[in-house]
Parts: structure tokens; sequence; C-alpha cells
């Protein structure tokens, strides 16, 4: 027996739309309302979809994670490519980036991963690893302690954006953002 309509089969939408549910549901929820039921109800998937996708809540959030340090990654080769100046590219890139998640949509994913970085061991570590590999690999033009003190200082605007704990005007972030690239060029 033949079935008169079959759904075409979208593997990559559908594991697109698990991520972006995960990540709504964490930004609204917290991390810790993330389950797979929830995931899988609210994307219309069922169970069996999510789990043909990611077998468990830590595979999710890793898909997750795989996601955001991907756009991120690329958000900063872009900016990279855009920059002719070699001494401390990647610590501007760094800095451009961090700086505009606050205003991007994608800020909202980044906010929900910050969260389960903090929440989640496993994620804290892969994280070390992204920032060790980045830091071997620019080491010789972004290792001076002026780049590391800049790369600080935007993850410390990054946690102010998360925990919305400073009005920053736009012309205020601007002059900051300056500042700290300037210490890429010492």
């Amino acid at each position: 027996m033949t079935n008169a309509y079959q759904r075409k089969k979208q593997p990559e939408r559908v594991r697109q739309q698990l991520l972006d549910v995960a990540a709504r549901l964490s930004f609204e929820q917290g991390i810790a309302a993330v389950t797979l039921d929830k995931v899988s109800q609210a994307a219309g998937v069922s169970k069996g979809g999510l789990l043909h996708h990611f077998p468990n809540k830590l595979a999710l959030l890793d898909g997750l994670f795989d996601e955001l340090v991907a756009r991120f990654d690329r958000a900063i080769a872009a900016a990279m490519a855009d920059d002719p100046v070699e001494r401390g590219r990647f610590t501007r890139a760094y800095l451009t980036v961090c700086f505009a998640l606050d205003a991007e949509e994608e800020g909202k994913g980044w906010q929900v991963l910050t969260i389960a970085l903090l929440a989640e061991p496993h994620l804290k570590a892969r994280w070390r690893e992204w920032v060790e590999r980045r830091s071997a690999e620019f080491d010789a033009t972004d290792g001076s302690p002026d780049c590391l003190l800049a790369r600080f200082a935007a993850d410390g605007v990054w946690l102010a954006d998360l925990l919305e704990s400073h009005a920053i005007d736009a012309s205020t972030r601007a002059v900051l953002l300056q500042k700290l690239k300037a210490f890429s060029l010492q």
C-alpha cells in the first residue's frame, strides 16, 4: 500500500528548526527549562525526529554551540579580511564582533550560549579550547599583553550586555571600541 501523500524530508531544515527552538526556549526560560520534550513539541517535530538529530540534551546544546561558534568564526574571518594591518588583526576582529553582538538578533543566541557556558562544564571546556586554539593560531600577531587586555575588555562588554548591567549609549560604545582597537596596535 502506498501513501498518497508523503512529506518531503528536509533534515537540515528540521535540525535548524530544533536548534532555533532550543535557543528561544533557553533565552525565554533558562537553559534548565530546555528539555527534549519541550523542544520537540515547540518545534512540531516528533520526539523520534528530534532524537534522530540530537540523541540527548547535551548533543542539542553541542549543536547550538557548534552553530554559534561557526557564525562567530565567520564574522571574525570577515572582519579580518577587511583589515589590512596584520598586527592585532584577530583582536580587532574579535572586538568588532563582540561589540556588535548586543545590536544584532544573533546577540540573543550568544546570550543563550553564554548562560549555557556558565552552567554546563562540557561547553565551558569547549569554549576554552576555542580560545586556546585561536590564541595559539594568532600568537605571532596578537600575543601581546595589550591585545590580551583588549580581548578581556571585550569579554567584559559581552558580559555587561548579557546582564544588562550598564547602559552604554552608541557613541560611548563606539569610543570604547576605538580605544580598545588602539591597544591591538601597540
